[in-house]
């Protein structure tokens, strides 16, 4: 089968992978369509140091084609859409209703794959650039079948990393003063997360001046393409500030544009090893920086929800949908997405 496969030097769309069938509470998953996320990017780069080689993609949808022993929440045929979070659901920290914090969801790749007779690795516990692959139940999510799959696919990652960053994390309030740096796939998800839990204002940052029409589109009230204007629209700073870009200049900035009892939160992936500075001084006044993961979420009901926000039009998934390319033309679609040039692409099969 195909799919899109990283040797640790190139990215390449590869016709001889192999899959195993889904053991007991897995899924095997007949992919439709996948979002290309920058993460998928940074892998290539080397800013997420991930094992190789490994199929990449992880932000995907398809149809349900065989189940294991005991899954019993989705069956052949089913429309679903896929998260990247293969947490136990028995910790406690999934017993709190915080799955995004099970250990043992975090840094334990699996080999699903073969190629040549070798194993092959499972990027983000997904590997969604692939025609089929198999996943754990709790990462199966169903979905209506008038949910174009293109649009479901990027619930799996944008959507739940963007609007669950503001509805989980940072519980934007009506009213709030809201400023989202970078308005990429994630950063456009963050201004209609902010719009739709009824941020007075929504500035949106980005260098692209051609991004105004989609960020005011998504909600922004109004756009800037550097930080330096912020303050001239928010005199006494925002009351939240997302990171979306990853630059630890950036992470500065979204601090220094904080009010008082403002809150940064950052989205943006920088290298591992990056560093940033911040005035400790400023933090007395009940400032925070918010870390977050995959938006704080918890699949099984947050798919669900935007799913529902989706169909009576309260959230947009067909104008993220930028381009869709055939899995072939992977190398086009990365391009384009390094280049600035899409909210989304999404690659079918």
């Amino acid at each position: 089968m195909r799919g899109v496969l990283f040797d640790g030097r190139r990215a390449e769309v590869v016709d001889d992978l192999e899959v195993r069938d889904p053991g007991p509470g897995e899924v095997l998953v007949s992919v439709a369509a996948a979002g290309l996320c920058h993460s998928d990017l940074s892998v290539v780069d080397g800013t997420i140091p991930f094992p190789v080689p490994v199929v990449l993609g992880h932000e995907g949808a398809g149809v349900v084609e065989a189940v294991g022993v005991g899954v019993t929440h989705v069956v052949r045929g089913d429309h679903v859409a896929l998260s990247t979070l293969a947490n136990c659901g028995t910790c406690a920290d999934c017993d709190r209703g915080r799955p995004t914090m099970c250990r043992r969801a975090i840094g334990r790749p699996g080999r699903p794959f073969r190629r040549g007779g070798r194993p092959v690795f499972q990027f983000a516990a997904n590997s969604a650039f692939a025609e089929r692959t198999v996943v754990k139940a709790v990462q199966v999510v169903p979905v209506p079948k008038d949910i174009p799959l293109p649009c479901a696919a990027l619930i799996g990652c944008g959507v739940l990393t963007g609007v669950g960053a503001v509805l989980n994390r940072a519980r934007v309030d009506r009213g709030d003063r809201v400023v989202v740096i970078g308005t990429g796939g994630v950063g456009l998800n963050v201004v209609q997360g902010a719009r739709i839990a009824g941020a007075l204002r929504i500035v949106a940052v980005d260098a692209h001046p051609a991004k105004e029409e989609a960020a005011r589109r998504f909600g922004a009230t109004d756009f800037l393409t550097s930080v330096d204007g912020v303050r001239e629209l928010l005199p006494d700073g925002a009351d939240h500030v997302f990171e979306c870009v990853g630059r630890v200049e950036l992470i500065r900035a979204a601090v220094d544009l904080l009010d008082r009892h403002g809150q940064a939160v950052l989205l943006g992936v920088p290298p591992a090893t990056a560093e940033a500075s911040f005035l400790v001084s400023s933090m007395y006044l009940d400032k925070a920086i918010l870390g977050c993961r995959y938006g704080s979420s918890r699949p099984q009901r947050d798919i669900a929800l935007y799913a529902d926000l989706y169909r009576t039009g309260r959230l947009l998934l067909d104008e993220l949908v930028t381009r869709t390319y055939p899995v072939e033309d992977f190398a086009r679609a990365a391009a384009d997405a390094e280049a600035g040039k899409v909210a989304r692409g999404v690659l079918t099969f």
